[in-house]
């Protein structure tokens, strides 16, 4: 301002007065030039890249969908797109974050080149999802797409000086990792001096890194509140996700890749996966430090861990060995639930009708039908009342009409046969008298029952 009050005053002033005017009234302005490029150079970065990958069916876009607050259940196809609001409070600024979801299938793999060119890489943040809802898909689906990424990566041809440059960023970011505590709390962005460096940085173990793609990785466990159910229905023990836990941060120490487990049904560890990504890509504080103690709410930043923390899981190891293989141990376990649902279907009543008249008539014909209605068995077969015999023919006799048993005849014919011998037999010993025949009084008192009958009938 006082430039403008020596401006006012009259026509003493010199030129000398003049000369130094111009001169504060120009570092004004520079001095508000700068202060602009110093907010612009501040905003938070646009073009921000997410990418999304795992099997059909493990929760991918639900989980994305939610982080960005929708609530729909939308799936699309080949190459989806989402994008995640992120606000800087401290400096008011608000941008999107885009995120990419590649579909399961493999056939659609071709469709990243849209998502990440080598001038985005740097820029992108891999997260590997997994179905903890069928752990022993696990470990097979995080290598597979991690070689997906691998391969696309090597196809973009970045200069190798690149591509070393952006390599040598993630080991300096997972060697630099301290514990929330320790940090300063009010510095938004972790910026420790050159001589800090020194103090704090550690070599890598022997399977840290080993397959750095040079930008940061996620491992995200989706459905995390199967666990209880595979605890009552498949008999999964605390060793069975020990040792899922133990693999995974074994692969995760790769690829330098933090780890997380969640669950958008009961919309555990959200919030925290949410400002975690942030936090890689933008650069925001962070405060919260890792969790192994629930077995359903891990959550390891990349930087943590290592082999001798790992080693701690495999103390509860009693029937397995840490170097086993994963699918020796986790094992899908055998579908219960559809053998059961082929019981309780019924088949229609006409095609059970038919194949069983079909099945009727291939068979042979039998003579059990003509065995069982012939006279000597109706006469004789069982000990009824005169009244209710069917009337035998008169020249026929219990004995004569009894026939040996066809060979030809099955099993179930020839049993008859000797239970109609049997029956006669008793009737024979039971009406007949000693020195006398017998039989022909026998037939004589059943065909007058029978007339008897005819002609109460009549």
């Amino acid at each position: 301002m006082a430039p403008v009050l020596e401006k006012q005053l009259p026509g003493a002033a010199g030129q000398g007065d003049n000369n130094k005017e111009d001169e504060e009234g120009q570092n004004l302005w520079t001095s508000i030039l700068s202060e602009v490029s110093t907010s612009s150079s501040s905003k938070l970065p646009s073009g921000k890249n997410i990418l999304v990958f795992g099997e059909d069916g493990s929760g991918k876009t639900t989980l994305m969908a939610k982080l960005q607050g929708a609530e729909h259940n939308k799936k699309g196809r080949g190459l989806e797109y989402l994008y995640l609001s992120v606000h800087d409070e401290d400096r008011d600024d608000l941008t999107r974050c885009n995120v990419w979801i590649l579909d399961g299938d493999l056939y659609h793999k071709g469709l990243l080149k849209f998502a990440v060119t080598p001038q985005s890489l740097p820029d992108c943040l891999a997260v590997l999802v997994a179905d903890m809802s069928r752990p022993w898909t696990i470990m097979e689906s995080l290598q597979k797409w991690a070689s997906v990424l691998r391969d696309h990566v090597d196809k973009l041809k970045i200069p190798p000086e690149d591509l070393r440059e952006m390599e040598q960023r993630m080991v300096k970011a997972f060697q630099e990792y301290t514990e929330p505590e320790d940090a300063t709390p009010s510095s938004p962005r972790r910026a420790p001096t050159s001589g800090e460096d020194e103090a704090i940085v550690l070599p890598l173990g022997d399977n840290t890194l080993t397959h750095n793609l040079g930008i940061p990785v996620l491992i995200v466990c989706t459905k995390c509140d199967a666990i209880s159910v595979l605890e009552k229905e498949h008999d999964f023990r605390d060793e069975h996700f020990d040792f899922i836990q133990s693999c995974i941060r074994r692969f995760s120490l790769q690829y330098g890749a933090g780890l997380i487990y969640t669950s958008v049904k009961e919309e555990k560890n959200l919030d925290l996966l949410y400002k975690y990504i942030v936090h890689k890509l933008y650069d925001f504080q962070f405060a919260s430090p890792a969790s192994v103690v629930e077995k359903d709410a891990v959550f390891i930043p990349s930087g943590w861990d290592n082999e001798k923390k790992i080693g701690i899981l495999h103390e509860n190891l009693t029937t397995i060995r840490p170097e086993d293989p994963f699918e020796d141990f986790i094992v899908k376990p055998p579908v219960r639930k559809l053998v059961h649902d082929k019981e309780i279907n019924a088949e229609e009543e006409q095609v059970f009708l038919m194949k069983q008249q079909s099945l009727l008539a291939k068979q042979p014909a039998t003579p059990t039908r003509g065995a069982t209605e012939s006279p000597g068995r109706t006469t004789s077969g069982s000990p009824r009342p005169a009244g209710r015999a069917v009337q035998p023919s008169a020249t026929s006799s219990p004995m004569a009409s009894v026939k040996k048993p066809d060979p030809n005849m099955k099993a179930g014919a020839a049993n008859e046969g000797v239970l109609a011998n049997f029956f006669n037999s008793l009737l024979s010993k039971k009406t007949g008298s000693p020195g006398s025949p017998g039989t022909g009084a026998v037939g004589a008192g059943v065909q007058g029952s029978a007339k008897k009958t005819e002609a109460g009938f009549d």
